[in-house]
């Protein structure tokens, strides 16, 4: 069995569709094998969508990590921003690409380690970190986006406080000017690492 921070996923394909609600419009979503929650969007997801809706974003922003393509899809569709999106998963990619056109949304996607396929700096950066994947690899994505942000822009995530939820937070006061907790719900902190 692969996992959903692998590059090339060789699992069969077993699709579904799953239905979605936030902030009173309704999404649908196609999910696969190897994708991360494929059977319905996971809590953490929905705690750090409503933290960043919340507090609002900067015109470019980057779904870090985007799985099938929840949190740039309604990030464009929610508050109209400038969207682009990268999973190191090309399944994900495809997938992700697919559910904007599904849900109106204008999100570009690309297969990318980290930022190794992107050039651009943005506004806000949203990451829902790979747990799996281990700290290295979370650490090494919060590392490369404070590179990729504006100055003033922000790096959200959220993390539980049972999966490093606070050594996380440390990690981030190490690399970035402020970091603040602005948002705790059912185990799960959201913060805002602002360059």
């Amino acid at each position: 069995m692969g996992h959903y921070f692998e590059e090339n996923p060789q699992t069969a394909h077993n699709r579904k569709e799953i239905s979605f609600r936030f902030s009173s419009v309704n999404y649908t979503f196609v999910t696969d094998s190897n994708l991360f929650s494929k059977d319905k969007v996971d809590t953490g997801t929905q705690i750090l969508l409503d933290a960043v809706v919340k507090h609002g974003t900067g015109k470019k922003v980057l779904d870090l990590g985007c799985g099938y393509g929840v949190v740039g899809v309604v990030l464009n569709r929610t508050l109209g921003c400038d969207v682009d999106a990268c999973d190191v998963n090309r399944r994900a990619v495809e997938t992700s690409v697919s559910n904007a056109q599904r849900n109106n949304a204008k999100v570009r996607a690309v297969v990318s380690d980290g930022f190794e396929q992107l050039m651009d700096q943005y506004d806000d950066i949203v990451l829902n970190p790979p747990i799996r994947a281990g700290k290295a690899v979370i650490y090494r994505l919060f590392e490369e986006s404070c590179e990729h942000l504006n100055a003033g822009g922000h790096l959200w995530i959220v993390i539980r406080k049972q999966h490093g939820a606070l050594s996380a937070q440390k990690k981030l006061e190490e690399i970035f000017s402020e970091v603040k907790l602005v948002d705790r719900d059912k185990g799960f902190h959201v913060y805002m690492a602002t360059r």
